[in-house]
């Protein structure tokens, strides 16, 4: 029996593409670093707090969970934002996981920050928009904000979840689709 190191294996199993063809992320290809990112698909959300002027919302595909001991997740803002400042400032606020068939929804907040008028929503705890029809709603704290280049990384405490039945909204290559479980 033939008995290989590690190294050996490692070796063996590590080759180098002939064709591969290394990007370095640099201001001159950010058009093609974006969509290399776009190969990963993410889930859709809508972020929701309340400011002195009232509710605001936004879209957001950059969630993530952070820790399930405390209850931990994060998402990341632009600095350049016209939102920055009040979701920034906002020390409650919610994220809401988009269905499958909010597409729609998801856009008007991507381009509007007051598009409360075209979906169902209240004031839940703290005074926080929620939509009453996502899929999953994640009410949230501040727990923590981290400087992160030309965004910053918003870390919530998640204080409450309403989950709900069906699909969610699927973002990958600039195009919005669903998720099939079963395929």
């Amino acid at each position: 029996m033939d008995i290989m190191t590690a190294d050996a294996k490692l070796g063996a199993r590590a080759t180098k593409s002939a064709h591969e063809n290394l990007l370095v992320p640099s201001p001159e290809n950010t058009r093609e670093y974006r969509n290399a990112l776009g190969n990963f698909g993410t889930g859709v959300t809508v972020i929701t707090a309340c400011t002195s002027e009232g509710p605001i919302g936004m879209t957001v595909n950059s969630f993530a969970s952070v820790s399930l001991e405390p209850a931990l997740v994060l998402w990341s803002l632009s600095k350049t934002s016209g939102r920055f400042e009040a979701f920034q400032d906002a020390k409650h606020y919610s994220i809401h996981v988009m269905r499958q068939e909010q597409k729609d929804l998801a856009l008007e907040f991507a381009k509007n920050a007051d598009a409360f008028d075209k979906c169902d929503w209240r004031y839940g705890e703290n005074d926080v928009p929620v939509l009453n029809t996502a899929l999953t709603r994640f009410d949230c704290m501040q727990k923590a904000v981290h400087d992160a280049g030309d965004h910053i990384i918003i870390v919530g405490q998640v204080r409450g979840v309403v989950a709900n039945e069906g699909a969610p909204l699927i973002f990958a290559k600039g195009e919005f689709g669903g998720f099939n479980p079963h395929s």
